[in-house]
């Protein structure tokens, strides 16, 4: 049965374990996190499929079915498994992707690597990708596809499908023209956005960008822009912009602009944060810091994530302030990335020197001043951290979004209310009210940011954060799905024959 609803995803949307009765297709560990996310729109279509990609040694006979049934507390949907060769996977998604487009959309022009990039290769693959989704689809499906690896798939679906209404979500950020085009495939990746009805982003900044970008290499013009709501406009942070794009018109075609953040499952992380475990978790954690006030920051092993930078700043708190030896502790969760990449193993290994050495330093056989934490806490654990720490600093020095301060928010406690160090360049800064923003470019910014947050009275402690709950609540994952669906079905009612159409035609190599 053809769906009206497909979602383009590289993850596969369930944890595939093996056990001695075979494969088991399970749910995701935790509610939260973008897999569980999406899938929560398969539920509200009448028909719903998944396409993502799974390694296989021979893909003309990959050894499992190409095509499941899943039935689940989401409901019953398709997933679409598109078999790619580990040479394949390295070459679209760890080289293309992390080498080259990763480091340009995250404004680190150093870092971009155009030599090892197999261009014919990612576009095979993302053929491959809108050959699945448009095998799955009916003729007037949505298609929404997701993330910078996948950026061909949606002008090869406007050939498949012309009828369609493809929708494409940025999950990372958007850079300006002076940045993208660095891209020597830049006008191709454009021309195939332009094909989509609507192009969704977080925050106005990005939408932005995007219209900049496609002003500059199409000559596409704005032809609607409104006022950014003000709870998406938090004054004076750098990724704050007050007017954002609705719409864009490329050869006679309109295309939206769409601008809708992610949020976490606040209510869940809420509940979790109450349930009796997690508070006898979150007292003896408190118990067992004492008067030592805990700093928590949690991320991947990233150079955008900024983790470097917050253990230098720690560094340098305790060597301007000796009297907070043995009274604050920072706990970095750093989960480590892929160490076959020179980049991450080389942040990774950086990470751990200098937590070595602040330890080495400064600590003693009763306290030591950093836990590094370089594998991945499950969720419940987490918050009872989130609930216990006196404070969180999340400070990348670029991110798209940024969830993690959103859910340190969602389990905070009234009589223990905490405070947030936020990066202005995290995407949520612009979203988030009450948290204090840090420049983590600025070693004067980090360190003041350090010392307020530490001299801060508990009746401002809790004036903060009633601010930042109510800006994440008001921003959590209801309101990004009631939106998102809202846009879709407002895309369909507007669609018509104006659509231009384009004979099938397999990429170039």
């Amino acid at each position: 049965m053809k769906s009206d609803l497909v979602i383009v995803y590289h993850r596969q949307p369930y944890e595939e374990v093996e056990t001695p009765d075979g494969i088991v297709y399970r749910e995701n560990s935790s509610p939260n996190g973008i897999v569980p996310t999406l899938k929560g729109f398969l539920g509200r279509a009448n028909r719903g499929a998944w396409v993502a990609w799974k390694e296989a040694k021979d893909t003309s006979n990959p050894g499992f079915e190409p095509v499941i049934e899943i039935s689940d507390s989401f409901g019953t949907y398709d997933v679409s498994r598109l078999p790619l060769t580990r040479e394949q996977v390295s070459s679209f998604y760890h080289v293309t992707s992390k080498e080259a487009f990763w480091p340009i959309l995250h404004g680190f022009k150093e870092r971009y690597n155009y030599d090892p990039v197999d261009w014919p290769t990612f576009r095979s693959v993302n053929w491959a990708f809108a050959e699945a989704a448009a095998e799955q689809a009916t003729d007037d499906a949505v298609i929404w596809v997701h993330d910078y690896n996948l950026w061909l798939v949606p002008g090869y679906l406007r050939q498949l499908k012309p009828n369609a209404t493809i929708c494409f979500f940025h999950h990372t950020p958007f850079p300006g023209p002076d940045m993208f085009n660095v891209l020597p495939w830049r006008a191709e990746i454009v021309e195939s956005l332009l094909t989509c009805d609507s192009v969704g982003f977080h925050i106005p900044r990005y939408a932005q960008n995007f219209a900049a970008v496609a002003r500059s290499l199409t000559g596409a013009r704005l032809i609607e822009d409104a006022d950014a709501p003000l709870s998406l406009s938090t004054t004076g942070v750098a990724l704050n912009d007050r007017v954002m794009p609705l719409t864009l018109e490329h050869k006679g075609n309109p295309v939206a602009i769409h601008t809708s953040p992610v949020g976490v499952n606040y209510d869940y992380i809420q509940s979790l944060a109450r349930s009796p475990e997690i508070r006898a978790r979150t007292a003896q954690i408190r118990a067992e810091m004492g008067d030592c006030k805990l700093c928590l920051s949690v991320s991947r092993t990233d150079y955008t994530k900024g983790n470097i930078e917050q253990l230098e700043a720690f560094e340098r708190l305790l060597q301007r302030r000796p009297e907070m030896l043995g009274k604050v502790r920072l706990m970095l969760v750093s989960v480590g990335a892929n160490r076959n990449m020179t980049a991450y193993a080389e942040v990774q290994e950086r990470i751990e020197t200098l937590a070595g050495r602040i330890n080495g330093t400064y600590g003693s056989l009763e306290w030591q001043p950093v836990a590094l934490i370089s594998q991945a806490i499950p969720l419940a654990q987490l918050v009872a951290y989130y609930a216990a720490s006196d404070f969180a600093s999340i400070t990348p020095l670029a991110d798209g979004l940024n969830l993690v301060a959103s859910e340190f928010c969602a389990a905070r406690d009234p009589d223990h209310p905490g405070a947030l160090v936020l990066s202005e360049f995290a995407g949520c800064a612009v979203l988030l009210e009450g948290a204090i923003p840090v420049n983590p470019f600025s070693h004067a910014s980090m360190d003041a940011a350090l010392d307020q947050v530490l001299a801060m009275s508990s009746e401002e402690a809790a004036s903060r954060m009633q601010a930042l709950q109510r800006s994440a609540r008001t921003w959590d994952i209801g309101t990004w799905t009631r939106t998102e669906m809202a846009h879709f079905q407002k895309l369909r009612n507007a669609r018509g024959a104006t659509i231009s159409t384009f004979p099938t035609q397999r990429p170039a190599a």
